[in-house]
């Protein structure tokens, strides 16, 4: 039981606002088309956060924390640079997700909004000081189900669902204007570089020492499995119900909606009522903010990790918010922000996962918990397509 529960924070960077305006676009424009997509990216990550839990349990360290003790102070310098833009640019996609979710429910100015974004998620983390870890991961698992009924809510009302067409969105199929694009933008923003650096770290201190996990490999493999099954396999269920979302608000509005944030509100508002938009701006905030105080930890382990250094939380939090809020000051288009976000974010998908993969397949430093020879070559092949994915994402953009 103490094992159980990292994976339901890895999962909030699953369902943040790159994933809303990804899916939400992607139901809006092509049916329910690439649910495969979602699905597929989906069962990656399970492993990938498998790994990642696995990594953490059988050598006491964190992913970057092994970086900088095998590749010596400028390799892990290099590696931190990239890991920290990746953060930098998670960071801003979150807030600005917030920034929408609090300007549509108090008219709020989105760079007023950044601010109170902050204040929130420090707020959130406060739950993890002092080893209060519990009730950090129930917070957790709590905003994973918030989001769910939120967009839950909508679907019932909205209407316009077909059973048989999410069926048929599970085979495999790229027909349609933009499907591969937003196939790609999909995989981005679901396999997220952060989360993997974070799962690696939150799950040492539990009360199960290294020692006591590697004499019994097959109870630490089946309980991680577990927990990255429920948390991730309800954020699974969450995204697909994205796409259903705006495949029903597409319809409900004959096409003329396609996928825009602040105009699912009003379309919402005007044609379901006040609770559906209310519900839609809640949801929206809860991600942002939910997401942001991951970022911020992640962040923290990041440099911890690679530098060996660590900066006071609200210091940082002060320093990775100040992109976010000065893009917002300028009046950048906020969609223009989502997908600028999630091209950088597709940058660093291939360093985190081929460096979870040659760490998980050493036997001398996982033990009885490295990966066996096939699982190496599953993991390989999946990072090796999803790294394929994300790069390709900013040459499909700018081309």
């Amino acid at each position: 039981m103490p094992i159980l529960g990292p994976a339901f924070v890895a999962a909030i960077a699953y369902v943040d606002p790159g994933n809303v305006a990804t899916n939400l676009t992607a139901g809006a424009t092509l049916g329910y088309t690439l649910v495969w997509v979602v699905v597929v990216a989906s069962l990656v990550a399970i492993l990938v956060q498998f790994q990642a839990a696995k990594l953490g349990m059988a050598t006491g360290r964190s992913l970057s924390e092994l970086c900088r003790r095998r590749f010596g102070r400028w390799g892990s310098r290099v590696l931190w640079l990239q890991a920290e833009i990746v953060v930098l640019a998670t960071d801003l996609a979150e807030f600005v997700g917030a920034a929408i979710g609090l300007h549509l429910l108090f008219g709020m100015p989105v760079a007023v909004s950044a601010g109170v974004t902050a204040v929130m998620s420090l707020m959130l983390l406060e739950l993890r000081r002092h080893g209060r870890t519990r009730p950090f991961e129930l917070a957790s698992a709590a905003v994973l189900l918030l989001v769910g009924a939120g967009f839950g809510y909508d679907i019932v009302f909205v209407g316009h669902q077909s059973a048989g067409a999410l069926a048929a969105g599970l085979v495999p199929n790229l027909g349609g204007d933009g499907a591969l694009l937003l196939a790609m933008g999909i995989v981005g923003a679901t396999v997220m570089p952060h989360a993997v650096y974070l799962h690696s770290a939150l799950v040492q201190g539990r009360g199960v020492s290294t020692q006591a996990a590697r004499r019994q490999p097959a109870l630490v493999r089946r309980i991680l499995r577990l927990d990255c099954s429920l948390a991730l396999g309800l954020a699974t269920l969450v995204n697909v119900s994205m796409i259903a979302l705006g495949a029903g608000l597409g319809a409900a509005t004959d096409g003329a909606w396609a996928g825009d944030l602040v105009a699912a509100h009003g379309e919402l508002a005007s044609r379901i009522g006040g609770v559906a938009a209310l519900a839609f701006a809640v949801t929206l905030l809860s991600s942002g903010v939910s997401s942001a105080g991951i970022g911020t930890l992640a962040g923290d382990v990041v440099m911890h990790g690679f530098l060996g250094r660590r900066v006071p939380v609200y210091v940082r939090r002060v320093i990775t918010m100040a992109p976010a809020v000065l893009a917002l000051l300028a009046g950048a288009p906020l969609t223009g922000l989502l997908i600028l976000s999630q091209v950088v974010i597709s940058l660093g998908v291939p360093v985190a996962l081929f460096l979870l993969v040659y760490f998980c397949r050493d036997r001398t430093l996982m033990g009885p918990l490295a990966n066996a020879p096939l699982t190496t070559a599953i993991a390989a092949t999946a990072a090796a397509v999803v790294a394929l994915l994300a790069c390709s994402l900013p040459l499909a953009l700018l081309f």
